[in-house]
């Protein structure tokens, strides 16, 4: 972990230095790569392009770092020490629901056949060019882009960054993972989503739910927005995504998914 800690900073240091001032792209690209002199070179290349980039060299801290910082993007190569890109795609997909691009100097089927099974998404062999590379990542974003569903394309499906909330098929994803909820919360959690940064009170959602006016000490609203943000990951002791207005109601906080 100490060692992970140390990169990470140093990397963090580095990051900053990467990154075009004209740029405007801001994406997170962790780069898995223990070749330091190739490293750098993609680093540099991918900065001027506008991406921050976060370098790892082992196959063990990649894993850690991916975890905590959740990059846009995970540019993977093969032949690691410690635990090959394999096994780092392998050990993140459960918690990592972003692209990942392999990479690798071995011009074999069966390892691209293997790296696609474990969940990458796009594979590329070396030695490659750099604006080859840069196609390659702009597609993988591009493909996000385009599988994203706005409510301005689809009045019925909100997004808010890595929370989709469906009223067509009634279902709940956030980062890529599908939350089980009942359909009493899914019904409080969309008119909640729809007033995003408003506050509403328990009446409103009282009233929109059972069709009755609200006598003031319903609680089965509390209890469904409690078990709705115990599925969604918010802080049970202190909310930010759906907040408490004391009194009053609720606030489903809009920027509170990334």
């Amino acid at each position: 972990m100490a060692d992970a800690l140390k990169e990470k900073s140093l990397k963090e240091a580095a990051l900053t230095n990467n990154v075009s001032s004209e740029s405007t792209t801001s994406k997170h690209i962790m780069l898995v790569e223990d070749d330091m002199s190739l490293a750098e070179w993609f680093s540099d290349y991918l900065g001027e392009q506008g991406y921050l980039v976060t370098l790892a060299t082992r196959g063990d801290v990649a894993i850690e770092l991916i975890e905590a910082d959740q990059p846009d993007l995970v540019i993977l190569d093969i032949m690691l020490p410690v635990k090959d890109g394999f096994e780092v795609c392998m050990a993140i997909r459960p918690f990592y629901h972003g692209p990942i691009l392999m990479m690798t100097a071995r011009d074999h089927e069966t390892d691209e056949v293997l790296g696609l099974e474990l969940g990458a998404d796009d594979y590329v062999v070396k030695p490659v060019k750099p604006r080859v590379l840069l196609s390659r990542i702009k597609a993988l974003f591009r493909r996000i882009d385009s599988a994203t569903v706005t409510n301005e394309t689809d009045p019925n499906s909100i997004r808010f960054d890595k929370l989709t909330i469906d009223a067509n098929s009634r279902t709940t994803t956030l980062a890529g993972a599908k939350v089980a909820i009942s359909s009493n919360e899914f019904d409080v959690l969309w008119q909640l989503a729809q007033s995003a940064d408003k506050l509403v009170s328990r009446k409103e959602l009282v009233i929109a739910r059972r069709g009755i006016d609200y006598d003031g000490f319903d609680r089965s609203i509390d209890i469904l927005v409690s078990r709705i943000r115990k599925k969604l990951g918010d802080d049970a002791s202190n909310p930010y995504r759906i907040k408490t207005v004391w009194g009053k109601g609720y606030l489903f906080v809009k920027d509170a998914w990334e």
